[in-house]
This record gives C-alpha cells, sequence and structure tokens, in this order.
C-alpha cells in the first residue's frame, strides 16, 4: 500500500515542530498545552501554514489521545476510594452546575438566543476540559496531591452530566419532541449506571483478563479493551473518558504499574496531537467577531470555576494552598464545549464564533493559570506508585 507523500511530510514536520515548542515549554518549567494550541491554531483552517492532508489523522489522534489520557490518569487511583471521593463529591456538583452554567445561560439571553442556544451556551461554559486537566496534573507532578480526588471527581460528575445533557440537546436541535429527550436521558442514565456498578463489583476481574508477561501483550489487551469500552459510553451519549477512566481505576497492583509503563509514551504522542486537534479547529478569523464578549464570559466563568475547585477541595478538608490549585486546574474549557457546538451551532450565527473564542482564551489561560498557582511547600511521596510527587 502507497502510503501519500503529503501525508508523511506534513505528520513529521508537526510532530519536530511539537517536540521543539515541549523542549522550549520544558526549559521554562512550563506546561507544553499553551504552545499546542498556539501551533494548532498557526496549522489549521486560516492559519500561516495549513496542513490539510494531515487533517484526518490529527482529529482521530485527538479522540485517542483523551482515552489514554483518562486511561492513565484512571490508573493512578484504586475504584474503592474514587467512589467514596464521588460520593462525597455529589454537593460539589451541584455547586459546579449553578455556578458555571448560569453565566453562559445570562449571556445566551442578553445576546438574544431562543432556549436551545441559552441551553446550550450554559452547557459550554459549565463543562472543564478533562484532557487539558488529565495532562495538566501530570505535567505539573500533582497526581498523588491531596486535593487531585478532589478535582477528578468534579471532571467525572461533570461527564456524566453529559451523558444527560447531550441527548437533550441533540434531541432538541433536530426538531424532535421532549419524549424522545427524556428516552436519551433514562437511557445514558442507565448506561453511566450500569458501567459504575460492573466497574465496582466486577472489575477485580478485568486485571486477570489483561494481566501478561509480554508487555505488548498487555499493550495490546489493555488497548483494545479500553477503545472498545470507550466506544460503547459513546454509543449511549455517555464519554468515552468516562468509561476510559473507569477501566484505569480498574487495575490494580502490578497490573496497573506495568500498563502505566507502556502506555506512557503513546499517552503523550496522542495528547500532543488533541491539544494540536483544538487549535487546528478554529479558524483565526472566527476568534476576532466575538472576542470581546468571549473575554468577558471567559473572565467570569474563570472565577466561578476556581470557586467550584475550592469548595470541592474544602470537602476534603484541602489547605489554602490546595484549594487554589484545585480551583486553577478546573478552568480549561476543551472538547465538550466544541461538541456542544456542533450540536446546536448551525442554529444560532452567534454561537459558533462566540464559544469557539472562549474556548481558545480558557484553554490557553486555564494551564498557565494552574502552572502559578502556589505549590506545597515540600516534596512527598506518592504512595500509589511509589515516585516523588509534588506536594
Amino acid at each position: 500500500m502507497r502510503t501519500p507523500v503529503a501525508l508523511l511530510l506534513e505528520l513529521g514536520i508537526i510532530l519536530a515542530a511539537l517536540s521543539v515548542l515541549g523542549t522550549l515549554a520544558r526549559r521554562f518549567s512550563l506546561s507544553p498545552i499553551p504552545l499546542y494550541l498556539l501551533a494548532g491554531l498557526a496549522v489549521g483552517e486560516g492559519g500561516i501554514a495549513p496542513v490539510p492532508a494531515a487533517g484526518e489523522f490529527v482529529e482521530t489522534g485527538a479522540a485517542i489521545g483523551v482515552i489514554l489520557l483518562l486511561l492513565v490518569l484512571g490508573l493512578e487511583f484504586s475504584l474503592p476510594e474514587f467512589a467514596v471521593s464521588m460520593r462525597r463529591h455529589v454537593p460539589s456538583a451541584l455547586v459546579d452546575v449553578v455556578l458555571n452554567a448560569t453565566p453562559g445561560a445570562v449571556a445566551g439571553w442578553l445576546i438574544g438566543m431562543d432556549g436551545i442556544g441559552i441551553l446550550a451556551l450554559a452547557g459550554a461554559t459549565y463543562i472543564s476540559s478533562s484532557g487539558i486537566v488529565a495532562r495538566l496534573l501530570s505535567d505539573l507532578r500533582r497526581l498523588g496531591n491531596r486535593e487531585t480526588p478532589a478535582i477528578l471527581s468534579v471532571l467525572v460528575l461533570e461527564d456524566c452530566t453529559m451523558a444527560l445533557y447531550l441527548p437533550v440537546l441533540a434531541v432538541l436541535a433536530s426538531g424532535g419532541v421532549w419524549w424522545q429527550a427524556i428516552l436519551g436521558v433514562l437511557a445514558a442514565a442507565g448506561a453511566v449506571l450500569a458501567a459504575f456498578t460492573v466497574s465496582f463489583r466486577w472489575g477485580h476481574h478485568l486485571g486477570r483478563l489483561v494481566a501478561h508477561p509480554d508487555a505488548e501483550q498487555l499493550l495490546l489487551r489493555v488497548l483494545g479493551l479500553t477503545l472498545i469500552v470507550a466506544a460503547l459510553a459513546e454509543l449511549v451519549h455517555a464519554s468515552a473518558a468516562v468509561g476510559a477512566f473507569l477501566v484505569g481505576l480498574t487495575l490494580t497492583g502490578e497490573t496497573a504499574t506495568r500498563t502505566r509503563a507502556v502506555l506512557s509514551p503513546l499517552r503523550d504522542l496522542f495528547a500532543a496531537v488533541f491539544f494540536l486537534a483544538i487549535g487546528l479547529s478554529v479558524d483565526p478569523a472566527d476568534l476576532l467577531p466575538m472576542l470581546p464578549a468571549a473575554l468577558a464570559l471567559a473572565a467570569a466563568t474563570l472565577v466561578t470555576k476556581v470557586l467550584t475547585g475550592r469548595y470541592a477541595a474544602s470537602r476534603d478538608g484541602v489547605g489554602r494552598r490546595g484549594k487554589w490549585r484545585a480551583g486553577t486546574a478546573l478552568i480549561a474549557r476543551g472538547e465538550f464545549s466544541l461538541i456542544i457546538v456542533g450540536l446546536a451551532g448551525t442554529l444560532h450565527d452567534p454561537l459558533v464564533p462566540l464559544v469557539t473564542s472562549y474556548v481558545f482564551i480558557l484553554a490557553i489561560a486555564g494551564p498557565l493559570l494552574t502552572r502559578l498557582a502556589p505549590a506545597r511547600t515540600g516534596p512527598t511521596a506518592d504512595a500509589r506508585n511509589g515516585q516523588t510527587a509534588e506536594p
């Protein structure tokens, strides 16, 4: 089979450029995410160096990148401890919805959108980017921090909320009736509940199923199973990221340790492609018309996300510095907000440029502010994986 020369050349240039940007970011102890996003903007439609041949690969790689980020993140925790954390943070989820969906709903009303537009914009301002947050926690070595379970609980509860929200929005945006929306919500809720139940009660069998002394076999088994679970989650309008995260939670002990080792390089590759894809999906010309409104909305919801993270961390008894780290970690918006635009954007002319600008602002501001959040005063050992983590 003959591989197109343009595809190989464009991918080679993209990966080489990402390597240079990543090295530059590490040199200054920064997360490379903002630079990857800007690189995507430069090579996307309307950018200075478009890469049309590589577009399809980048889009597919981005979807795999989110799945791998959440899978590897799930490997850092055990299912029982995370189930306890999830139950504790149901109030945090309610605070999250009220604080972060309200600004979007108000903004939609102020610019004259109808009910569907208001609902779409509320969802876009509500949901944080699981992919960006997962990479940030790893880049900044905060997986062992005390506030991290609170952050992850909020993210997973947000993704579960999306499983109920997206069927409603999809039905209403397509002109469907209310009973179709209710059926979609019931199906998605049942699927999410079944997934958590299966993982909690029978997940320990999963380790035995995928375990193998050969690294290649372990990689193929874990990755194959994760992609199947992620596909099933997407089929019922749940989040592929939640499905991948649950698979990671169910793997423990030596299997989890070896899986982290074999998947980490693959995760880093596709994670870089994911961040590139967010920028690639944006036409710079679309950012300008709604930029003032997007900046105002970003400023408002930046504050509300920080308040959400501080509240969630306080429920775990985290100190002042940890509350700030939790708040800033949740700022970034990304993949779900763009999915929402894809569902309802054609019905409302201002929605696409507004949300696109908004996502791009916070996808860059979030990592930068998270990096600036106060660190703890000394090193601590991460008891889960034996590595030194930032306290």
